[in-house]
């Protein structure tokens, strides 16, 4: 089996290049504080309705060490989490959170160096009162992330592998990467010329 911590040094750029456009998230899930560390791991998947993140506060006691936090919710008047739920999964090993949605407490975040890939920050907690299963597929910055799909985000933005293909992915990725540190800048910039001047000609430019 291929450990999803193999994806920690592929670039998003790279997955996104072999994925798509459906698999990427949009711009506003971000990183919140940086430079931050690339983060791979399989996604423990979450969702909260607007107003609430109870089941967010219950998933730092059980996703496994190593999984990324991937909450549903879109609730831009309320924070999903704060200082010290960030600490709390920090210390229980999970790789970080990517929330569609909002935290508070950057200050202690950032110091503390844990990722957070989201929407923002608002100073105001949600309420705990909505149970719901964990587990379940969501849809995080308009991608449907189903729990143990491999979620990589860096500084780029953030990918979320399909976990039927994971392997053939990583492979693809591995192979680009290779290609590419093979490749000087000036064997890049003649092939890349050549398909330039082949696509202006095919459509009729002079010059």
């Amino acid at each position: 089996m291929i450990e999803t911590t193999e994806f920690a040094d592929i670039p998003t750029t790279t997955l996104a290049d072999l994925l798509g456009r459906d698999r990427v998230m949009d711009i506003g899930i971000r990183p919140l504080w940086g430079p931050v560390p690339r983060v791979a791991g399989p996604a423990f998947t979450v969702r909260c309705p607007p107003g609430d993140n109870l089941m967010l506060h219950a998933a730092i006691h059980r996703a496994p060490a190593g999984s990324v936090i991937v909450v549903e919710s879109g609730d831009l008047d309320h924070a999903l989490a704060g200082g010290n739920v960030c600490a709390v999964a920090q210390q229980r090993g999970v790789a970080g959170f990517v929330l569609d949605g909002l935290i508070r407490d950057l200050a202690e975040v950032r110091e503390a160096r844990f990722p957070v890939f989201a929407r923002g920050v608002i100073p105001i907690p949600g309420a705990k009162n909505a149970v719901a299963p964990l587990g379940g597929g969501v849809r995080c910055g308009g991608v449907r992330v189903e729990a143990g799909d491999v979620v990589v985000a860096d500084e780029e933005g953030v990918v979320a592998v399909p976990a039927a293909r994971r392997a053939d992915i990583l492979a693809g990725a591995r192979a680009k990467l290779a290609k590419e540190a093979a490749e000087t800048l000036d064997d890049w910039e003649a092939a890349h010329r050549a398909r330039i001047d082949e696509i202006l000609a095919q459509g009729g430019f002079e010059g």
